[in-house]
């Protein structure tokens, strides 16, 4: 078979399309025609922002040359200022929602006090999915922003476009009320079938059609192959670690093989055959056997090894096996991007010995030889850089991000490039007074009433972690060498940024729920 790799974004049947650039091409004397009318619209009109998506580049689809040229008609027409294109192409709606796009993301999360009205050349265009939808028509309303779509009636502005938002959103929520309940109510339907019916085969099995038109499993060749062979190899006494270093080798199985991958596999029970799912214990992923009404297991494949042979598979993976100690929430390395080695630059990470049947923990880094002087006692260490971190930072006010609007115009001496920084108690406007497309909107940052050390003794390390690496905090360890002794002698250096006051501000996603 040919392994000449088709153009990227080509779909089947239809050649890559070449956007024509040049000053020559029409597209573009209509673009600067359009550009020149746009000088003409008042400066206090409202600022509309164009929004552009391509999933691919086909012939059947609609260029974004011409997506921009008919937003800068309407905009016209409608006496809007274009301050801004956002283009995202290659960029599919159903799996990166606006807010989560390279462009467009940068002007809804950074840039919202600098546009008035967000267009679109149709929904689709914008978005795929209906909660998606009702997600940004309330963002909108919420920040006074109107959403106008050439090809569908939303306008936020007008009594039908509100009413199609009041829609959307009431569709949307009783969607999201029942997708919890459909799914499970599907999943406890099909796990006692022998069909299968949804969900995602165990590896070593693939799914196909049989005579009667049914879904069912059916060994996978190759990752047969891979299954048996790591086995035997185990069983002769090599180690996991070993094994999948061969088969990366192999080509068998890709670079992204781990070895807590390649053991997940193998202790999964649906190698006999049999339907599993997942069972989360304490921070570690396994799979366990689906029982029928009677309590025995529900076989829906061929086996790819007997019960005996995946029971002594399993004795000897657990002779071999050490006995892990619990996984750690936020990952086995704290301040993970703070700590740095001042050696080499690197993280300092965690490492985990075992002696003599005792743990033991060290403070590494990457590029030093052998990681360098091993620091014990991570959380020593930690301890002394939260120390640190309180006593040159802890007595800076936290201010917190947020979006509000001025109903006069910005001649305050504090307004500046739309950011109004407010003191404790100064009031804003209601959001419900303010219109679509009200232009008055711009970031304040309030003062919240606290420091940044009463923050972090409230909320712990972790909320601490991440306000130094918002702020580019860093803190450099040097590990000297004490003689007679094995543990070496432990120096912190913190580095704090210019304008870290400005960078430790707090600003909340507006699209985290």
């Amino acid at each position: 078979a040919s392994l000449h790799p088709r153009p990227r974004h080509a779909p089947l049947g239809h050649e890559p399309v070449s956007i024509p650039s040049g000053p020559t091409h029409p597209h573009h004397d209509e673009k600067g025609s359009l550009k020149e009318s746009e000088t003409q619209v008042p400066v206090d009109a409202p600022r509309a922002l164009l929004s552009l998506r391509l999933s691919v580049l086909s012939g059947r689809s609609t260029s974004p040359v011409r997506q921009e040229l008919d937003l800068r008609r309407l905009a016209i027409d409608r006496g809007f200022r274009v301050v801004g294109v956002a283009s995202d192409l290659d960029t599919s709606a159903t799996k990166i929602p606006p807010w989560r796009r390279k462009e467009l993301g940068e002007w809804l999360n950074n840039r919202v006090p600098e546009f008035d009205v967000l267009m679109t050349w149709s929904l689709d265009r914008l978005v795929r999915r209906i909660d998606d939808l009702a997600t940004m028509v309330t963002w909108c309303l919420k920040n006074g922003k109107n959403l106008l779509s050439r090809n569908e009636q939303l306008d936020l502005t007008t009594p039908a476009g509100k009413e199609m938002a009041r829609l959307i959103a009431g569709v949307a929520e009783i969607e999201a009320a029942n997708v919890s309940t459909r799914l499970t109510s599907l999943w406890d339907y099909a796990k006692h079938q022998t069909d299968w019916l949804v969900g995602k085969p165990t590896y070593g099995y693939t799914t196909a059609t049989d005579l009667d038109g049914h879904t069912v499993l059916v060994q996978d060749i190759t990752a047969g192959r891979v299954l048996r062979w790591s086995r035997e190899r185990i069983l002769a006494g090599a180690s996991a670690r070993r094994v999948a270093t061969v088969l990366v080798r192999s080509g068998l199985c890709g670079p992204g093989l781990t070895v807590s991958t390649l053991l997940r596999r193998l202790r999964n029970p649906g190698l006999m055959g049999f339907r599993v799912e997942e069972d989360k214990q304490g921070g570690i992923r396994r799979s366990k056997l689906v029982l029928d009404m009677e309590g025995r297991p529900i076989r829906i494949a061929e086996p790819i090894f007997t019960e005996i042979e995946f029971d002594s598979l399993q004795d000897a993976l657990a002779k071999r096996s050490r006995n892990q100690p619990a996984r750690q929430s936020g990952g086995c390395t704290k301040f993970l991007g703070i700590l740095l080695c001042a050696a080499c630059g690197t993280n300092m990470t965690v490492q985990n010995t075992f002696h003599n049947g005792k743990l033991y923990r060290y403070l590494r880094c990457r590029n030093c030889r052998s990681g360098g002087l091993g620091a014990p006692n991570p959380e020593e260490v930690y301890a002394r850089l939260v120390e640190e971190s309180v006593s040159a930072l802890g007595d800076l006010p936290v201010f917190v991000r947020e979006y509000a609007y001025y109903t006069e115009r910005a001649d305050k001496p504090a307004f500046r490039n739309g950011v109004t920084f407010f003191e404790p108690g100064d009031s804003t406007p209601e959001m419900d007074d303010v219109s679509p497309t009200d232009s008055s909107g711009r970031w304040t940052f309030v003062h919240n009433g606290k420091t940044f050390g009463e923050r972090w003794a409230a909320e712990g390390a972790d909320t601490l972690a991440a306000d130094l690496r918002r702020a580019g905090v860093t803190c450099e360890i040097t590990r000297s060498k004490i003689p007679g002794t094995r543990a070496p002698k432990i120096e912190l250096e913190l580095k704090i940024p210019d304008g870290v006051s400005d960078r430790l501000a707090i600003k909340p996603d507006a699209f985290a729920s």
